[in-house]
């Protein structure tokens, strides 16, 4: 691995991306990077991408730490190969030495009959729902699938397996998206309602003597974070990145699943660390009796549903934003807040397909290709973070609320549209291995990717590793 000892300034990028969190232009020189070669190539700026939203999430970070404490905003500095490592965690990830699986058999690209498809049939119902609506057998395997789909067309499947609640989009060629993603922004950030400055909660006693799991005793005393309770109900990747990262930071992290709702148990195992997790059916009376003492005490609440999706249960932002003055709602989705496409389910590999990213990594052969990393998913994840941590230093200085949206699509607009390549670092390909920890955990002996957030005081370490999903009694610390 090569790397430089001279500190890289921050990027445009980074500006853009601190500029759209509504960050304090002057705050940017705080923040430096140290280049590394070979760590997320691809014909689109994936690495500037990467290190510009954990660099803003990590300058937010030191800027909240900061209004805490009252001193000024400490300088920091991102370690590229950090970053790179971090955005393939789920890759890195292994638990008892078992790798696990990523992607489905029936989830990847196809060929239809005039071009390409990407599915995603992960979880049982979405394979379910996708063989259904293709008129298949249950027990239909790839080669089954194959044949169904090379018979239609790519913009007939999409629609049909739309339709049935599946997961199917045809791949766009770039500057052909169906998304307008032009008009799409990174980020919108609103302040709800006036008020006194609203000082964050005292937070619990320092850690010192409690070791961290990987057996080092942390250096800090208080986390920018810490005592900021965070009611987290996301799934998958991008919105669990981003309150792991919460919980990296010290926030009290509770994630709420439905009972009904299937989740990959090896994905909240990359994505629980310093987390815990219960299981609320929020349909039944005295699950949703548990979760309104749980809302009556939170600061953030995190969301990672389709628009709409929470408003049955009253958990619209305007809803809980009427109902908690001062609270800061974060929310997150695939295809952006508005349009034709809002309401559909989506997935990171599904956006690439969508959006022309696919098209743009495509093989020699013409066979679509995928980013080096789920990097919208990452990506969005560590600028939720931001989000969320620039509110809780907005909040504390002139109170309000906060309504906080981000979607993959806004996302993979910015990489499409709004970064430039920098000039690469030469050297051999990035060594992940200085950034690789192994924690012991419930689950298993977790070999894992170490957070790239940078802090003054050095790398940090979650609190917790991951637990059972669901195992953990539903009630703040």
């Amino acid at each position: 691995m090569t790397r430089s000892d001279d500190a890289l300034p921050p990027d445009a990028a980074t500006a853009h991306a601190w500029t759209a969190l509504g960050g304090d232009p002057a705050l940017l020189e705080r923040v430096t990077y140290r280049a590394v070669s070979g760590g997320l190539p691809a014909r689109l700026p994936v690495a500037e991408l990467a290190r510009a939203t954990v660099g803003v999430c990590s300058l937010a970070a030191a800027e909240l730490g900061a209004r805490r404490s009252g001193g000024a905003v400490p300088a920091i500095r991102v370690d590229e190969g950090a970053v790179a490592t971090a955005f393939i965690s789920e890759r890195h990830l292994r638990i008892d030495g078992r790798r696990p699986t990523n992607f489905a058999p029936l989830s990847g690209f196809w060929r239809a009959a005039d071009g390409w498809v990407r599915t995603h049939a992960n979880y049982p119902h979405h394979r379910a729902r996708l063989l259904t609506a293709l008129g298949l057998p249950a027990h239909s395997g790839p080669d089954e699938l194959a044949a169904a789909l090379a018979e239609r067309p790519a913009h007939a499947i999409q629609e049909t397996v739309y339709a049935a609640g599946g997961l199917a989009v045809a791949v766009a060629e770039p500057g052909e998206s169906e998304i307008p993603l032009a008009g799409l922004p990174l980020a919108e950030c609103q302040r709800i309602g006036e008020g006194a400055p609203r000082p964050l909660p005292e937070p619990p006693l320092p850690t010192s003597g409690v070791p961290s799991p990987s057996g080092v005793l942390p250096a800090y005393g208080v986390l920018p974070a810490s005592g900021v309770r965070v009611l987290d109900l996301t799934r998958v990747i991008a919105g669990p990145v981003a309150t792991r990262t919460l919980a990296l930071l010290g926030a009290d992290v509770l994630r709420i699943d439905s009972p009904r709702l299937p989740e990959d148990p090896d994905a909240h195992a990359d994505t629980g660390f310093g987390k815990r997790s219960s299981a609320l059916d929020l349909a039944a009376p005295e699950d949703r009796r548990t979760f309104e003492a749980l809302l009556a005490d939170a600061e953030v609440v995190v969301t990672g549903y389709r628009p709409g999706a929470l408003d049955r249960y009253g958990l619209g932002a305007d809803a809980l934003l009427e109902r908690r003055p001062g609270l800061i709602v974060a929310q997150l989705c695939a295809w952006g807040w508005s349009g034709s496409w809002a309401g559909r389910r989506g997935f990171d590999s599904l956006v690439q397909a969508a959006t022309g990213i696919a098209a743009t990594e495509a093989d020699a052969d013409g066979h679509p290709g995928v980013l080096p990393a789920q990097a919208l998913d990452h990506g969005t994840g560590y600028l939720l973070a931001a989000a969320v941590l620039r509110a809780l230093t907005e909040r504390h200085d002139t109170g309000g609320g906060h309504h906080l949206r981000l979607s993959l699509a806004g996302t993979a607009s910015w990489l499409t549209h709004g970064i430039a390549p920098a000039t690469p670092v030469g050297g051999p390909v990035h060594d992940s291995a200085p950034w690789l920890a192994e924690t012991s955990s419930d689950l298993g002996t977790l070999n894992h990717a170490r957070s790239p957030i940078a802090s003054p005081d050095g790398p940090l370490d979650w609190a917790r590793p991951p637990g059972r999903l669901g195992a953990d009694a539903p009630r703040w610390l």
